[in-house]
């Protein structure tokens, strides 16, 4: 909180996965509030549900998880599902308005977020835990909610999408290599997939503190355990796998989606695999919301019709 003593008026916002944005403006004095701003949309954020519950990672920690889905959805297996992860740079993932996710739900689907270790939900010994020789715990707590979704009776793995972007797209990297058997799709935006060479390249050196270096004996046994490059195995039958790059990230180099979706053609003996590069777009995308809609609606498209084949 930040203010003037002598400032009357005050204002905070609210937002979660099924209310858009809402600004109220407060009298200190008297305590009467009123509506100050209200984001409108068109959908009826109305029709959807919002519920947390937990999942029992490997090491036996509980991991919380959000699913949203329409109120009058009736629990059946073949519901096509999204697991969206990141994991990562004490990055929480609290309830927020995302717009994009409501055509997912118009069509029928359920949108799960994982609060993975890594991220400071709980604190810094959150984001500690799932960090360098303990990344492999993001990965864990991930596969985790995917089972306890499969074991309510939520999903399947037939209609299971794992989604991430950046550090989150290293984390579908893992899920492909790792649990293909868990996921019918996965959705891998921006990934680092190269461990052992990503502080080589981009902003890799940057994040040294966070994943650790393959010059480091101890560092290099636990990135090159779950590298996702260096896991990929022939004649696997690995999720369809849509990855996606740009062509100008100066964040993540290209050549991590780029080689990996050269490793997964040749290996793979699952669905299609296809890289799609978003011209004159950096790590977060084209500066424009029309390259963000064909994003997403490609994304979208490639799931749905993959679960159909």
């Amino acid at each position: 909180m930040s203010g003037d003593v002598d400032d009357d008026l005050a204002y905070y916002s609210f937002q979660s996965f099924t209310y858009p944005t809402e600004i109220d403006e407060t009298s200190v004095k008297t305590g009467k509030t009123a509506t100050f701003y209200r984001l409108k949309v068109p959908v009826d954020p109305a029709k959807y549900s919002l519920e947390q519950a937990f999942a029992t990672s490997k090491d036996g920690t509980r991991v919380p998880f959000f699913l949203v889905r329409a109120k009058d959805l009736v629990k059946a297996t073949s519901t096509p599902t999204v697991l969206y992860g990141y994991g990562g740079f004490q990055v929480p993932q609290t309830p927020s308005f995302w717009s994009s996710m409501y055509p997912w739900l118009e069509q029928g689907g359920i949108w799960v977020v994982a609060n993975l270790r890594g991220g400071s939900e709980y604190g810094e010994e959150w984001h500690r835990h799932g960090m360098r020789r303990e990344k492999q715990h993001v990965f864990d707590d991930f596969f985790a909610v995917a089972e306890e979704l499969i074991r309510q009776g939520i999903t399947s793995p037939e209609r299971l999408v794992a989604m991430g972007r950046s550090n989150g797209g290293l984390l579908v990297g893992a899920a492909i290599t790792e649990r293909p058997d868990l996921f019918r799709v996965a959705l891998c935006g921006v990934p680092l997939l190269d461990m052992v060479r990503y502080h080589l390249f981009g902003s890799g050196k940057t994040w040294i503190e966070e994943y650790g270096s393959a010059e480091d004996p101890g560092d290099f046994e636990a990135i090159f355990a779950y590298s996702p490059y260096h896991h990929v195995t022939k004649g696997t039958r690995y999720p369809s796998t849509l990855l996606l790059s740009a062509d100008s990230d100066d964040r993540v180099d290209p050549m991590h989606a780029r080689k990996f979706a050269a490793e997964l053609q040749w290996a793979s003996s699952g669905g299609p695999v296809l890289l799609r590069i978003e011209k004159h777009s950096g790590h977060g995308g084209a500066d424009m919301v029309r390259e963000t809609v064909e994003r997403l609606a490609d994304e979208y498209a490639f799931a749905l019709e993959q679960m159909t084949q």
